[in-house]
């Protein structure tokens, strides 16, 4: 079944030890939104899949993060999200990492939920309906040996 938050309300996601960021719900609003951002719709025809997918992350990092938590400059100064500094966040491999683990790719677990195969309508399956007809007494017990 699927489950509906219609609060809509902002999460706090742990990307690494001492380090989490609060994030607007990933919405149908903020992916469209995201595919049509002037980086993602810029990038050159031969660009690889890992280059998509750096720019795609942080175009949507951009609109979703509001604020966080544990993140300064060189100084050891807070900083608060800026684009220039959700790019460099991003930049850090496994903050990349989290941040498709823990928001993006649980935004598109109904993708994989409908890639699944359906019930069998004959056979073995829990949607088969059962061919065998009930037996009329218990079997006897085995014979102990």
């Amino acid at each position: 079944m699927l489950t509906l938050d219609l609060t809509n309300a902002p999460r706090w996601h742990d990307l690494a030890p001492g380090v989490r960021v609060q994030l607007r719900p990933l919405t149908t609003a903020i992916m469209v939104a995201t595919r049509s951002d002037p980086v993602v719709e810029s990038l050159p025809e031969e660009a690889s899949d890992e280059e998509r997918a750096v720019a795609f992350a942080k175009a949507l990092a951009r609109r979703a993060v509001l604020t966080w938590e544990g993140i300064g400059d060189a100084d050891g100064n807070v900083i608060v999200p800026s684009p220039e500094a959700i790019d460099a966040l991003l930049d850090v491999w496994p903050i990349f990492e989290a941040f498709q683990l823990t928001y993006v790719s649980k935004g598109l677990l109904l993708e994989q939920e409908k890639n699944v195969s359906a019930l069998s309508p004959n056979g073995p399956s829990a949607g088969a309906s059962a061919t065998a007809t009930r037996a009329k007494r218990p079997a006897k017990t085995a014979r102990r040996g």
